[in-house]
């Protein structure tokens, strides 16, 4: 079974503004788009095209899209092929993923240099002593910030703090979400298919008895689902495979593949294996290999902002 995370909204905001996702600067852009021609018409200005990215250029825009309005779903119906619905897909959601790997690199790099001067029994501020075990209790290492992480924990710590391969996330969100055109993607940005009780979005029949409270997580944006998703794989006991498998990945300096860490994910899906083949033929099928070395452009962050 799929298992279930909420991200509480204080969480979601400290994640987001601390990146300066959620919070506006005044060097960020924003552009008005109507539809998804006006979107096309904006990556194609950037560069951020097909031809491109067959090119070999793998940087990818800062440009972020929020939310999908239901009216555009409503008023694209029937004017995309199905490959170009995919590809705008994956490419509208790339910069996003991109950036919440951003944001736990930046978590994993402070992590490691502030445990690797604990290891050796040098000083670090209050402030960093402070910060790490916030950090370990967001990964669920602490159970409350007010206590100190083990140095025993480091390593355990270490292994969540980690990011998740984008071909790998963007094939599950395609899955999950049918490729962004599902109730559940339109209502609540649910990209990613996770679980929550006692609130959420009610699906339209339950699929066991066993599971007959169970509803699908809602967020208030893309990025807050994608946070989510990257912290349920980190820290949810059902994915602690992946996880290993990662840290044995890093540790002989090889490249972590999304096609390897999907063989990991059993137990994401009540269908088992066959959501596992799924997953890796949707990364193979659509070329997402190369995603996983991609990286996001140094410029100002612009802002798609829907326009009726």
């Amino acid at each position: 079974m799929r298992n279930g995370f909420a991200l509480s909204v204080a969480l979601a905001l400290m994640l987001m503004s601390g990146g300066g996702w959620a919070q506006v600067r005044p060097t960020d852009e924003k552009i008005p788009c109507r539809n998804f021609k006006d979107v096309l018409a904006l990556f194609n200005r950037l560069g951020y095209t097909q031809h491109a990215w067959k090119a070999g250029i793998h940087e990818v825009p800062r440009v972020y899209l929020e939310d999908i309005p239901e009216s555009w779903r409503e008023r694209s119906a029937g004017m995309l092929s199905t490959d170009d619905k995919k590809r705008l897909f994956f490419r509208v959601l790339g910069p996003i993923v991109l950036r919440i790997n951003e944001l736990i690199a930046a978590d994993r790099a402070r992590a490691t240099e502030i445990t690797d001067k604990l290891a050796i029994g040098n000083d670090v501020t209050a402030e960093d002593q402070a910060w790490l075990s916030q950090l370990a209790v967001r990964y669920k290492v602490l159970k409350s910030a007010e206590e100190r992480l083990d140095p025993a924990l480091y390593a355990e710590l270490m292994q969540r703090v980690d990011i998740v391969p984008p071909s790998l996330s963007l094939a599950q969100a395609a899955s999950e979400s049918g490729w962004g055109t599902s109730r559940f993607a339109a209502e609540g940005n649910a990209l990613f298919g996770q679980w929550t009780w006692g609130h959420g979005m009610v699906p339209a029949e339950q699929r066991t008895s066993a599971h007959a409270d169970y509803r699908v997580a809602s967020f208030g944006s893309t990025a807050e689902s994608a946070y989510a998703y990257a912290l349920n794989l980190n820290t949810v006991d059902a994915y602690r495979d992946l996880r290993r498998v990662r840290a044995q990945l890093r540790r002989e300096n090889r490249r972590i593949s999304g096609t390897v860490l999907a063989e990991t994910l059993i137990h994401y899906s009540e269908r088992g294996q066959d959501y596992v083949d799924e997953i890796k033929a949707i990364i193979h099928q659509n070329r997402l290999n190369a995603t996983d070395d991609a990286r996001l452009r140094g410029m100002a962050v612009i802002h798609i902002v829907p326009a009726e």
